[in-house]
């Protein structure tokens, strides 16, 4: 049977996967003779056997528990349920993963009726006893008994108005013993059972409780959100309790050695005197800045400094710290990779290359996906005039607009319904997640920036306000105050997470800017990554916008975008209404100097970059008025209810919609075959590119148009309709057809075209994969219908993995790119390929598109930073599985001589 128990000296950090982080850092923070509280973790692997084994215990771990138990009392002279020399313990839980606050933790386990009395002996403190025992009553009542936290913190309050206290430390021990009492009863009230007395009971319950939480809603919500896998489970860590509220020279605190959100090289927390460490992450009381410290305890912020550095030095990278003062002795009870905004991540990774601590290669490798795709945050416009009714701290960076929502629930209701929200809370639990996950913004009127709203928030990339005093909610009413003014849920204000101002109504934001320090993290990245980025890109801003962002090109223009304008959308349906020909020819020829101006505008911004132009792809009747709303004017019409509107146009144009309707129309006359049907609006559309080619080769622009034919199924499809692409080209360009270096290719989003791609090959110079219809296609998915019917479910219950819309399915959609990529260049060793759907902008969708070798990816503008950082770590990553292959099969063959030796 494997090890299930270490001992903190007996671990270290490489155990991480068995030890979780928690225990794996308090593990190698022993090893380098830092204060910690000893202690001992029981193995991730023991919490899936419990999981597996129905929620039981693994046969003869509680024994082996006692065990390790017995060597922790020697060590602190103390024992589990003695009444004169009592331990007491922490039992926490630690994932492989950091998720902080989303799993459960027990203090001063050991507590009964009993010890509490030698406790207070023991300390010669009799209310520091009993306010550990109603900490302990109330976290083992929630955590373990699943009794509603409101309940306990209902009966503190009543207690302290009925004597007359204001702060928990006011309260005296009488006032403690008092609630002490009052939760004990609600116990045996709520389960029917009285408060078990047994300390090994109590130790084993809580064991349980934690193995359970790594299953509970909120932790399920966080692990969906960041990818982290189900089987890794949660370790438990057992040690012994040191006590931050054991008087005024002793207190908590939460300390970061760079700053979290800025990533300012700077000594970062908070600390609450007196108290433990639950009341600094849960907000209940707003704590002070670390800086108090050295006024109040000069030796030991010294000792703490001194001890961040150290610990920053070792991980190489920004550490966030817990840590309790006991009666002037500074414990550490935690170590980890301190969560970041995106800023703070890029600065703090370009500094520690700077200060030659990490390699170049190591900060774009701890770059993380999330960071990326939520570096660009919006901003108050600068000079907006603002009503500013209150401040608040600055949790978290970024600006957000939305309707007031007091719970999560309502947030995700809201956000499901297309409103834009805000959550305010007094302060956030991690019950809160889901309504965190679904708000634009959080604001809160309590906690500090290590509350849990401030962490989660930072972790997302979402703006947060913590602190904010002068906020009272009125949740009964559905109101909140903030001055003198009342706001109703429902009503707009903003937050800015980087100033800590809550403004009246909406605001308008402006787009965010590449940094210095992000522009040096993307030369990086470039200097390693093999995969070009391409950006999908409509306009002219757009496409500039692109450029900015580091776009080598732009992988899909989609033409059908540049019709949907107020002044152009008239004439496009005027040129689908035409009765003949002519009429037709007569719109169209309107729309083509139009699409021309707007090719002539990508062209000029892309100047010397590859652009990838899509020809029209959606059917037609997606132009015009929907047949709801057509057959519902003329009934108004018919019944002399709607006067001014032409009944005889109505008619007209209703039964032209009925003549293109569809009975699913993705799969129905749309893209080439729309082309091939209508030729002469294809004709228009090659036509104004050639004629913007041109104009821009006049201009000193050089012109690299790549033309793409969408939805292609059969080589005939795309062999027909490159002809007369190449009959445009000579007919427009003549001689300066050698300056206008163009290729033709297609999308491939049909199963049946991955499946020929060496016959299309022939008539093709690229392949670009469009992989959100190709999703569609191979699944048998609507995208619309699966995301608003059955995905969520499919998600949930572990039908599928992840979405397929927004990760690529590599077992399926991938294997159909990987064959179409191999077979299309062993007829055309040029053949160029990349995708272009959205995944064009996820890393693990990256990295498949390196490793099968294809030439480039393509996303929306604002994802090419992660595009571009995503590339270089398949780099990485695959030079390490390379290296780890070359290794293995180095001991393989050392293996094999030894044998042959023998």
């Amino acid at each position: 049977m494997s090890k299930r128990i270490y001992h903190f000296h007996e671990g270290q950090v490489a155990l991480k996967p068995l030890l979780g982080g928690k225990g794996a850092n308090l593990a190698e923070m022993t090893g380098l003779g830092l204060p910690i509280p000893p202690g001992f973790t029981i193995t991730t692997a023991a919490c899936l056997a419990y999981e597996e084994a129905g929620q039981i215990l693994p046969l003869g771990l509680m024994e082996e528990v006692q065990q390790a138990l017995f060597l922790l009392e020697q060590r602190k002279q103390l024992k589990l349920g003695d009444r004169h020399n009592p331990l007491l313990v922490s039992v926490r839980s630690g994932a492989v993963a950091s998720m902080p606050g989303m799993m459960d933790t027990i203090l001063n386990l050991g507590l009964n009726d009993e010890t509490v009395e030698g406790l207070a002996i023991l300390t010669q403190d009799e209310r520091f006893a009993y306010d550990c025992y109603r900490r302990f009553l109330h976290m083992f009542s929630t955590v373990v008994l699943y009794i509603p936290t409101v309940l306990f913190e209902d009966m503190v309050h009543l207690m302290k108005q009925e004597r007359g206290f204001v702060e928990d430390h006011d309260v005296t021990a009488d006032g403690w013993k008092e609630v002490c009492q009052s939760f004990k009863q609600a116990i045996l009230e709520r389960t029917g059972d009285s408060f078990p007395q047994q300390v090994e009971q109590q130790l084993q319950m809580a064991i349980e409780a934690v193995f359970r939480s790594w299953h509970n809603p909120r932790a399920q919500v966080f692990r969906r959100t960041y990818g982290i896998p189900d089987a890794q489970g949660t370790a438990v860590n057992i040690q012994a309790m040191v006590f931050g509220n054991w008087g005024e020279d002793s207190g908590t605190g939460v300390l970061f050695t760079r700053n979290p959100s800025t990533g300012e090289k700077m000594i970062y927390g908070e600390y609450l005197a007196n108290a433990q460490g639950e009341d600094v992450v849960a907000g209940v009381r707003t704590p002070l800045s670390i800086s108090h410290l050295d006024a109040e305890m000069p030796y030991i912020y010294e000792q703490l400094v001194d001890t961040a550095l150290k610990l920053e030095q070792h991980y190489k990278d920004m550490q966030d710290i817990e840590f309790t003062v006991e009666q002037g002795q500074l414990y550490l009870l935690q170590t980890r990779e301190g969560k970041r905004t995106a800023q703070a991540a890029v600065k703090i990774a370009v500094d520690l290359v700077r200060e030659g601590v990490i390699s170049p290669e190591e900060a774009v490798e701890r770059m993380e996906p999330m960071h990326m795709d939520q570096l660009l945050h919006r901003s108050i416009r600068h000079g907006e005039a603002l009503t500013v009714l209150a401040q608040g701290l600055p949790a978290s960076p970024g600006a957000a607009s939305g309707q007031v929502v007091f719970d999560a629930d309502t947030a995700v209701q809201w956000k499901s319904e297309g409103r834009s929200v805000l959550l305010v809370s007094t302060e956030t639990t991690p019950d809160d997640i889901h309504g965190v996950i679904a708000a634009a913004g959080v604001l809160t009127s309590r906690g500090g920036m290590t509350s849990h709203a401030a962490v989660v928030a930072r972790g997302m990339g979402k703006p947060c306000v913590c602190g904010c005093a002068t906020l009272v909610i009125d949740a009964q009413s559905g109101t909140l105050r903030l001055g003198n003014v009342t706001v109703r849920e429902g009503e707009a204000l903003t937050i800015d997470g980087a100033t800590g101002q809550v403004i009246l109504g909406t605001v308008e934001l402006q787009e965010p800017q590449v940094t210095a320090e992000l522009a040096e993290l993307l030369r990086m990245a470039d200097s390693i990554r093999e995969l070009q980025v391409y950006a999908n890109a409509d306009t002219p801003e757009d496409a500039a916008k692109a450029r900015e962002f580091g776009a080598q090109g732009i992988g899909l223009c989609r033409t059908e975008h540049m019709f949907m304008s107020p002044e152009r959308l008239p004439v496009v349906q005027a040129m689908i209404l035409a009765e003949s020909d002519v009429e037709r020819a007569a719109a169209l020829r309107r729309i083509l100097p139009m699409q021309q101006a707007d090719f002539e505008g990508i062209f000029a911004a892309m100047d010397g970059l590859p652009v990838t132009i899509r020809l029209l792809d959606p059917p037609l009747h997606e132009f015009l008025p929907s047949l709801y709303d057509l057959k519902d004017q003329l009934h108004q019409v018919e019944a002399g209810l709607s006067t001014g509107i032409e009944r005889e146009r109505l008619t007209h144009v209703l039964r032209k919609v009925e003549s293109l309707h569809e009975t699913n129309p993705m799969l129905g006359l749309r893209g080439c075959r729309l082309g091939l049907l209508f030729p002469d609006i294809y004709d228009m559309q090659i036509e104004a590119v050639f004629l913007a080619a041109r104009a821009s080769i006049h201009r000193g622009v050089a012109v690299l148009p790549d033309i793409m034919v969408p939805l292609v199924g059969h080589v005939n499809e795309l062999s027909r309709l490159r002809k007369r692409i190449d009959e445009c080209a000579e007919r427009v360009l003549g001689v300066e057809r050698l300056l206008c270096p163009y290729r033709v290719g297609t999308m491939i989003e049909v199963p049946r075209a991955a499946l020929t791609a060496g016959e299309i090959a022939q008539h093709a110079e690229f392949f670009s994969f469009g992989t959100n219809d190709l999703t569609q296609m191979t699944f048998g998915y609507s995208r619309d219908d699966a995301e608003g019917k059955f995905l969520a479910q499919y998600l949930e219950t572990g039908i599928l993995p992840v979405n397929p819309f927004q990760v690529l399915d590599q077992d399926g959609v991938g294997q159909l790119i990987e064959l179409a990529a191999a077979r299309g260049k062993a007829m055309n060793a040029n053949l160029k390929t990349g995708i272009c759907g959205e995944h064009g902008g996820d890393s693990k969708s990256i990295a498949f598109c390196h490793a099968i070798g294809l030439d480039y990816v393509s996303c929306s503008p604002y994802r090419i930073p992660n595009a571009r950082i995503a590339a270089a770590q398949a780099v990485l990553q695959h030079r390490k599985q390379h290296m780890q292959a070359s290794l293995s099969q180095q001991a393989e063959r050392m293996s094999k001589r030894k044998v042959e030796a023998i």
